[in-house]
């Protein structure tokens, strides 16, 4: 019997303002990429907390995206830069809990750029493909 090809589950937390509204463009123009994402609206990328993206790894996601306003702007002023800090050192938390930091995604995307978020979730669904499924999920699977 042949081993099912790997999809990846990926969750993503999208600014409300820019990169939400982008991938409703996606949707309404009818722009076709995988289903594997799971969205989750919230009002700025500067909200995720490193705990955010954590969570669903340690529960078995194979990989998060966020998703925010290009610098300059944010709804918030200065968000997308709270999010860009965030994410440089949730890379090093990444590495020692034993992930690889190409699992987590950051991307500016605005609300025009429906085509560009279709294209993201296309890249990032091969990518993690690539890497194959989160190291914890093999870890606890039983069979």
């Amino acid at each position: 019997m042949t081993d099912p090809i790997f999809e990846p589950r990926i969750v993503a937390y999208l600014c409300n303002w820019c990169t939400y509204t982008g991938a409703d463009l996606a949707g309404t123009s009818r722009l076709q990429y995988p289903p594997n994402v799971r969205i989750i609206r919230l009002m700025c990328s500067g909200s995720v907390d490193p705990m955010y993206v954590l969570q669903p790894l340690l529960h078995g996601a194979d990989g998060v995206l966020i998703g925010g306003c290009h610098p300059g702007d944010c709804h918030y002023q200065e968000g997308n830069y709270k999010a860009r800090r965030r994410y440089i050192n949730l890379k090093t938390i990444l590495e020692s809990a034993g992930f690889e930091d190409e699992r987590v995604w950051l991307r500016w995307i605005s609300a025009s750029e429906g085509a560009r978020f279709a294209e993201t979730v296309a890249e990032m669904t091969e990518a993690i493909r690539a890497l194959g499924p989160n190291p914890l999920k093999v870890a606890w699977e039983v069979g």
